[in-house]
């Protein structure tokens, strides 16, 4: 139903005359190959307020309009960088996530240029990792690096709807919790993973740089229907992200932050136990009695509902400032 209903929309949408507009996101890549991911949507010439259309104008917008804009499923995409150009199709959400043999780029930030159609070029930030790297950061977002204080089924509704990025509060002390632990790999990766929706991302990246977070790709979720049910699991997201970073990067041993007032101590104690050699330190973050309750419904925290034990050191403070030392002790430094 889901494809159904997206390839009518795209169809109404092509006959009136609106445009292919590629957005971009953050992708990464090693010396082999690069991950890139993108959404193409159909917009008019109104809502992109100019042509060229630009996904400048669009990402501007409060974020409830991007989840209203009709996506162009199957669409074929131009992707280009380092001089070499590669044809992906965006799946039936019109979104695209694929990785590709581009091999010799340095370590650093590069540029990928993504067309559809006879749109102008969407520049897209690729972060390549060394091949011998061996240090990386993985956050989760939502009351992590965000305060919510919500409950968790109005979490969503209210961040993409209502609040602006500028109103939200960051939890204190995490960006320079993370400016510590990466001030000596700057060209380490730090990944954002979060079961929110990519028409947040925008959003959400505007928030991570408002507040001084190191720059880093974003791995989130359509958040559309399976073949099994209304929406795609969370928790098999992460899981799955994890697997995926271990296995693109096999030399890199990740510190993993989260809370614990979501699944993050099960889901990173399970692969912190399957794979206890790529996994340097679990940092928690603790919520309060009030958060836990806004969270799944208990004073209890779900590292205690749900605890896995690991080889792995956990460390858990209810703030960045007094996480820092635990886990720079955790890591063997003063």
């Amino acid at each position: 139903m889901e494809s159904w209903i997206n390839q009518r929309l795209a169809r109404c949408a092509l006959q009136r005359g609106w445009s292919d507009l590629v957005v971009g996101y953050t992708g990464y890549g090693s010396p082999t190959f690069v991950r890139v991911m993108a959404r193409v949507l159909l917009v008019s010439e109104t809502s992109a307020g100019h042509h060229p259309l630009s996904s400048t104008t669009l990402l501007d917008r409060r974020g409830w309009r991007n989840f209203f804009a009709p996506t162009h499923p199957y669409a074929t995409v131009e992707v280009q960088i380092d001089g070499q150009s590669f044809e992906v199709v965006t799946d039936r959400s019109g979104y695209i996530d694929t990785r590709l043999p581009v091999s010799g780029l340095a370590p650093g930030w590069h540029t990928a240029l993504l067309r559809c159609g006879d749109t102008d070029p969407t520049p897209t930030p690729i972060k390549i990792i060394a091949g011998d790297e061996d240090w990386g950061l993985v956050s989760d977002i939502d009351d992590t690096v965000i305060t919510t204080f919500l409950p968790r089924p109005l979490l969503a509704a209210w961040n993409t709807f209502v609040l602006q990025e500028s109103a939200r509060q960051a939890v204190p002390g995490m960006s320079e919790l993370y400016a510590d632990l990466m001030a000596d790999h700057p060209d380490a990766p730090v990944i954002y993973l979060s079961t929110g929706a990519w028409n947040t991302a925008p959003t959400l990246n505007r928030f991570l740089n408002h507040h001084h977070f190191p720059r880093g790709p974003l791995l989130l979720t359509d958040w559309g229907p399976t073949n099994s049910g209304w929406f795609r699991s969370g928790p098999e997201h992460k899981k799955t992200s994890l697997r995926d970073l271990a296995l693109d990067f096999p030399n890199i041993k990740w510190i993993l932050i989260g809370d614990d007032g979501q699944h993050d101590p099960a889901l990173y104690g399970e692969f912190a136990e399957a794979h206890p050699d790529r996994v340097r330190v679990i940092g928690l973050r603790q919520l309060s009695a009030t958060e836990s309750v806004l969270a799944h419904g208990t004073t209890q925290t779900l590292a205690e509902i749900e605890a896995v034990e690991t080889a792995v050191p956990v460390v858990r403070a209810p703030n960045g400032y007094r996480l820092l030392p635990k886990l720079r002790a955790a890591l063997g430094r003063r």
